[in-house]
């Protein structure tokens, strides 16, 4: 049993480098980190992504940093931690779920747009904005949102 863990670990490690090791060149050559980081933040703020109007940060109040609330009164935390607490374990559709399998989960189902793709220099823009949130975080996969 042990083995087999150790076995699905090394998978999801390698398939989570594979897709860093993307999406890492689909930045424009030259562009420092806090310049991916800024157009990501302006994605989130703004890109509809051909939704319904819509855009993150309608959902992820102040950036991301903030406690937020549905228009049907739900409420869920800010993603301060979000890059520091996946790749989670997705019990519903038993799977492993990286972050930007769930960036393209929130595009997809809560915006009604269509996702970046995972090699998409969108998809790097906003997973590094979505890490620089979560900057000096303790790393605890399959954590809490807080």
């Amino acid at each position: 049993m042990a083995r087999n863990n150790l076995n699905v670990f090394s998978m999801i490690m390698g398939l989570g480098l594979a897709v860093a090791g993307t999406s890492a060149g689909a930045a424009a050559d030259g562009d420092s980190l806090q310049q991916v980081v800024e157009r990501g933040k302006n994605l989130f703020m703004t890109a509809t992504f051909g939704g319904k109007g819509r855009h993150c940060n309608t959902c992820h109040k102040g950036g991301g940093t903030a406690m937020s609330e549905l228009p049907n009164g739900k409420k869920f935390p800010s993603l301060s931690n979000a890059a520091a607490i996946f790749p989670r374990y997705d019990e519903k559709h038993h799977r492993v779920k990286t972050l930007p399998d769930q960036v393209q989960h929130c595009v997809r189902d809560a915006l009604e747009g269509k996702p970046p793709a995972y090699d998409s220099a969108e998809m790097t823009e906003l997973v590094s904005y979505l890490t620089s949130l979560s900057q000096g975080k303790r790393i605890e996969m399959n954590g809490k949102p807080k």
